[in-house]
């Protein structure tokens, strides 16, 4: 299959609504096992977590807008994940949820951002957290499980909406 099981072609198409985001990131799940949880729609692209059968989230994909394109989202699900990326099985979880909370407070606020952190997601191998202002959602970045390091998710864009199962 081409692109292996990070990625898979879309059909050319422009993917301009939510419901057309899910129906794509509804393709690539299938050939994991997995589900579609909350999709997110940003100025540069939709990103799609995806869970188990039982709810538990297992990684991040992002769908192209231009053309439909799908596949593992770049940085801490490609390269963190211990379940679902190149470097599966790699590394042992020894931060809790709120120790990388607090490590992404004090990240946010070493950059001078003037952003709070959402609720932990625990990935295999690191956290995903909403990055808020005023507590309306702004962005996102990660916090690696095992290390402490902070992944900002620079290349969404401006956020735009979410939609929830």
């Amino acid at each position: 299959m081409r692109g292996g099981h990070y990625w898979q072609a879309g059909d050319g198409n422009p993917v301009v609504t939510m419901d057309q985001a899910r129906q794509r990131a509804d393709a690539f799940a299938d050939r994991l096992d997995l589900r579609v949880g909350e999709v997110m729609r940003f100025s540069k692209n939709f990103y799609a977590e995806l869970e188990t059968s039982s709810g538990k989230p297992a990684t991040e994909i992002l769908v192209d807008p231009a053309d439909g394109d799908t596949g593992i989202e770049y940085g801490p699900a490609m390269m963190w994940n211990t379940d679902y990326s190149m470097h599966r099985g790699r590394t042992q979880d020894r931060i809790t949820p709120e120790q990388a909370q607090d490590r992404a407070r004090q990240w946010l606020q070493d950059q001078d951002r003037h952003l709070t952190v959402g609720e932990a997601e625990a990935f295999p191998g690191y956290y995903t957290f909403h990055t808020l202002h005023s507590g309306k959602i702004s962005g996102m970045l990660s916090v690696n499980a095992s290390t402490g390091a902070v992944w900002d998710h620079t290349w969404h864009g401006t956020y735009m909406a979410i939609s929830e199962h």
